[in-house]
């Protein structure tokens, strides 16, 4: 029988891992899997839980999982539909599973569920864009386009959902435009998050409908899809001259597009602390390894197709240009060095 370490080698393409035998305690092993390793945000994410597992004793692995006896697996994968196997197995071998971040689909054998609240997301993107137009007072129309993640990534369509409910209403009204009339996560969606892929869709409908007018609004998902999107824009002319940035959001709070709000380019981000999403991920393994009550805030929303998962959700925070010092230097989640 193939080692459930090895299936979710594959599934998960990178991971931080601690060196056995370095622990103060041993509470026991904990398998950890991270779904990219060239993703800053994965990369603090696995470190975090890491470092916060080791502090409390346990020994955070993924190659060494099911031999040790692996009592926990925490889980972060970008396409959860393909792991009903393993996770099948890791039942079979009394091994409990928290998901992290990305809800896993299609398998009863996930047993918590550890995130942001993925729709308020898509919410506060939403509402920047609303604010930033002054779509409640404002006349218009202004023309917008959309952007989506990844289709295979479940939290993209959190994210777009929860966007959609605050900017739709203006739509209907006619106040916003869609100029290209691509909507829906179908026409939008951006494969693999890709920068690359954003800016060639950009270009494209900068070219078809935008050769005589101007976009006022993008919404964008994450950092790099914004990224890739003003890449399109000022190749054509923004953010020079009389010709300025229409509104853009993002999400993850990258270095890169910190520096992007500072400059006047990219509008917002969405903040999820990812030191506080390790530690109630670690505080749900303690209370499972040790037999305790979990510590859930929602168990109506996240369904995975089989079952309904029980969740923790934390909130995320809007971050613009006149709040980036507050939410970001001054709680030590950078250094002022790092965003010049």
């Amino acid at each position: 029988m193939k080692s459930i370490k090895m299936l979710l080698a594959g599934a998960a393409l990178g991971l931080a891992l601690a060196t056995p035998g370095a622990f103060a305690q041993d509470k026991g092993a904990i398998g950890v899997a991270m779904p990219d390793k060239t993703v800053a945000r994965w990369i603090d994410d696995g470190a975090n839980i890491v470092k916060q597992l080791t502090e409390k004793g346990y020994a955070p692995d993924l190659q060494y999982m099911v031999t040790k006896g692996a009592k926990v697996l925490v889980i972060a994968s970008i396409d959860g539909t393909t792991l009903t196997d393993v996770l099948q197995q890791a039942a079979d071998a009394g091994i409990k599973v928290i998901a992290y971040d990305r809800l896993i689909k299609n398998s009863g054998n996930v047993d918590y569920y550890a995130t942001f609240d993925n729709f308020q997301v898509g919410v506060i993107q939403g509402t920047s864009i609303e604010q930033a137009l002054d779509l409640k007072t404002a006349a218009g129309p202004f023309s917008i386009e959309l952007f989506g993640g990844s289709p295979d990534d479940n939290n993209a369509f959190f994210f777009y959902n929860g966007a959609m409910s605050v900017l739709q209403p203006y739509i209907d009204a006619g106040k916003l435009v869609v100029t290209s009339g691509q909507t829906g996560m179908d026409k939008v969606g951006t494969l693999r998050w890709d920068a690359a892929t954003a800016q060639s869709r950009m270009d494209n409908v900068l070219s078809a409908y935008y050769s005589d007018k101007k976009v006022d609004a993008i919404l964008a998902p994450n950092d790099v899809i914004a990224r890739g999107v003003i890449s399109s824009l000022k190749g054509v002319g923004y953010g020079s001259g009389d010709l300025k940035m229409p509104v853009i959001t993002g999400q993850d709070a990258e270095v890169p597009s910190i520096k992007s709000i500072i400059a006047g380019e990219q509008t917002s981000t969405v903040f999820k602390d990812t030191r506080e999403l390790a530690k109630v991920t670690v505080g749900m393994v303690d209370a499972m390894a040790a037999g305790e009550t979990v510590e859930v805030n929602d168990t109506k929303t996240y369904d995975n197709g089989v079952k309904v998962v029980p969740s923790q959700l934390l909130k995320p925070v809007l971050v613009t240009k006149e709040n980036y010092k507050q939410v970001l230097v001054d709680s030590g989640y950078y250094t002022e060095e790092q965003l010049k």
